[in-house]
């Protein structure tokens, strides 16, 4: 199928994309394109006008300056994944990009193009909230910063306003935690009907720090505290795993739970426990605190 007509604007600053969000309310912004234009294909969207941020070298890139690795938000998922960066201070974060599609997708499609349009399947929304990201705006008063806890607010809904520009993303550097993802890809889509992303530091033997995000389970991305809970001083093992695990439903009732073609309400809250237990475990090899044998 065939959009219908719009009128392109391509922006060559963030300046100027602001200018034309302003001057053109109601516009798309195009970035990899990969969720707007089959929108637009399918006539799900169908914007009059449309900014292409594409080329802003501004928001581009990753870099390292103190405690705070900062992705652009026009950096591509291939760029992340393999980013040595980005794997030694958010491990968590590239691991959910190498999940993303395949390479053709992964070579264009764009982070903060995945976030901001925060579709509920996605796997870098879980990631984030694990990672403990931090999302910095522009706007028309200037920058500024949301909290990855504040920011995903329901089914391609987060708390970017219409006239702001998601511009990058800082994740706390964390070079001594361990992070894992895992997921339960859709055979149709290879978006997850159910991910995992968790992000553990251990202090002697326990655990000293943990955060755990979800995607496919609702209509947003969402932390699993009380596995979070469950999981705080304990020693990393399979029995702490298990008994975490066990609570990975808790305060999801089968009635918010995504229930479509792909999986109903109570297989995906299955699946959650199941690939929550999978992501700990991961991370507790990794960590050295659980060895597992094939």
């Amino acid at each position: 199928m065939y959009p219908n007509e719009f009128e392109y604007h391509r922006a060559e600053t963030i300046e100027e994309a602001l200018d034309l969000l302003a001057e053109y309310p109601g516009a798309e912004i195009l970035a990899g394109g990969h969720s707007l234009l089959p929108t637009m294909k399918t006539g799900l969207a169908s914007p009059d006008h449309l900014v292409d941020i594409g080329r802003i070298d501004a928001m581009r890139g990753i870099e390292h300056g103190g405690d705070t690795v900062s992705i652009g938000a026009l950096t591509t998922y291939a760029d992340v994944a393999a980013s040595q960066t980005v794997q030694e201070n958010a491990t968590v974060v590239t691991e959910a990009a190498h999940e993303i599609g395949d390479v053709q997708v992964r070579n264009r499609g764009t982070v903060g193009g995945n976030v901001a349009h925060a579709d509920p399947a996605s796997d870098l929304p879980g990631a984030m909230l694990a990672a403990d990201a931090t999302f910095v705006a522009r706007g028309p008063d200037g920058s500024r910063h949301v909290p990855v806890d504040d920011f995903f607010e329901g089914m391609y809904a987060t708390a970017l306003a219409e006239d702001e520009l998601l511009t990058r993303i800082d994740l706390p550097a964390q070079p001594d935690a361990v992070g894992a993802y895992a997921k339960k890809p859709s055979p149709s889509s290879g978006y997850a009907m159910v991910g995992v992303a968790v992000s553990i530091s251990i202090e002697g033997d326990v655990v000293s720090d943990v955060r755990i995000g979800a995607n496919g389970v609702v209509d947003h991305a969402v932390r699993l505290e009380p596995v979070e809970d469950a999981l705080a001083g304990e020693r990393l093992d399979g029995d702490a795993i298990a008994a975490a695990a066990g609570h990975a439903g808790d305060g999801l009732d089968e009635w918010i739970l995504m229930d479509d073609s792909q999986a109903s309400a109570a297989f995906r809250g299955q699946l959650l426990e199941v690939y929550t237990e999978r992501a700990l475990t991961e991370a507790a090899e990794r960590a050295g605190t659980v060895t597992v044998t094939t």
